[in-house]
């Protein structure tokens, strides 16, 4: 069976590169690309996989702008009527009813809104991220929207505030924890749709493979943050002996590298380009190309996966050159530096982790 994926970005949070795209221990060799600690708006997307017999979704996105600025990251930005995941949805012809499986690649707030749209749909999650997400250490209340953190009569759904993973209306019908399946280590969802685990950046997150006529594709959800995570400058490779850069948003530091490297290892083993055939949740790359994409075919979204498709990955990843240059006045080939500088000085995975020794290949 071979699928295809829609990128659907449920909208923009604002985040500081040096403190969540990176560790800190990489600062010294990755701010010479241009990388500070002002503030960067990260685009927050979900996968729709179609071509089989059932329509799969992977995580829902996050909230209305409100919600997101007031309990998480501020400003944020999601359109009404164009961010929204029943908005992106109706964008390529759906509606959240049509949707038979959501995977969950973990329950953080910017994953799992709207979730009570999805009336038909089979929700799957890691056990060890449904059970922690449901009693969470208060650093991380806030990410999984837990009651406690309830400020002035705030509301998430209806008169409660309340996680959406939660929402239990009798009324309108709506019991959405019940319609809840937990899996554990690495499970075929449906033929050619895999889910395993990908710890690291919550406690129980979980990645989706998905076969497509151009080989796999990998879903990651937040555990691999940006796509400099995969990089590995010489200079660091040589002082650090890192074979990654690694990210700077986790609950487990080794879990989250040895998943990164997991990553690579399976594109490695498959003969596919990790800089394509991984989708980060939070790809300003992605991001870009998607919308310069929109912009040249009539707001229509691209198609990943098929080899008849017309999303040219190699001419549209440099859309963020032309997209950032112009909303913030930069040069162009300080953008290029910002974005691809660290991959150009970083030698291909396999080659680095040789060089350094003792990492499965």
């Amino acid at each position: 069976m071979s699928y295809t994926i829609r990128p659907l970005c449920s909208g923009y949070i604002p985040t500081k590169p040096l403190e969540y795209w990176y560790h800190f221990s990489c600062s010294k060799f990755i701010e010479k690309y241009g990388l500070t600690n002002e503030l960067d708006q990260l685009p927050d997307f979900t996968f729709l996989i179609e071509g089989g017999e059932k329509l799969i979704l992977v995580d829902t996105g996050m909230s209305w702008d409100e919600h997101a600025d007031k309990y998480h990251h501020g400003p944020s930005t999601q359109r009404p009527g164009i961010d929204d995941i029943e908005s992106r949805l109706a964008q390529v012809g759906y509606k959240p009813e049509d949707v038979d499986i959501v995977l969950f690649t973990h329950m953080h707030w910017d994953h799992v809104f709207y979730i009570e749209k999805f009336v038909n749909a089979r929700f799957i999650v890691n056990e060890v991220e449904w059970n922690y997400a449901h009693n969470p250490v208060s650093l991380h209340f806030k990410s999984y929207c837990r009651p406690i953190i309830r400020k002035d009569g705030d509301v998430t759904y209806k008169d409660q505030f309340i996680a959406p993973y939660d929402i239990v209306d009798e009324e309108a019908g709506i019991n959405v924890p019940a319609r809840f399946e937990t899996v554990r280590g690495e499970v075929e969802i449906v033929p050619g749709v895999t889910v395993f685990e990908s710890f690291g950046h919550s406690p129980g997150s979980m990645s989706v493979m998905v076969e497509t006529e151009e080989g796999p594709y990998f879903c990651v959800g937040d555990a691999v943050f940006v796509m400099g995570n995969i990089d590995a400058p010489q200079d660091m490779v040589d002082k650090l002996h890192y074979d990654i850069c690694p990210p700077g948003r986790y609950v487990d530091m080794v879990a989250a590298w040895e998943g990164i490297r997991e990553f690579l290892r399976r594109c490695n083993r498959a003969g596919v380009d990790p800089y394509k055939h991984l989708l980060l949740a939070h790809d300003t790359i992605l991001s870009a190309a998607v919308e310069a994409y929109e912009a040249d075919h009539d707001n229509k979204l691209p198609v990943i996966g098929s080899k008849d498709s017309d999303f040219d990955f190699d001419k549209y990843s440099k859309a963020i050159i032309a997209k950032e240059s112009a909303a913030k006045g930069t040069d162009p080939a300080a953008v290029e530096r910002k974005y691809f500088g660290a991959k150009a000085d970083s030698k291909p995975w396999a080659e680095r982790a040789k060089e350094i020794g003792g990492i499965e290949l």
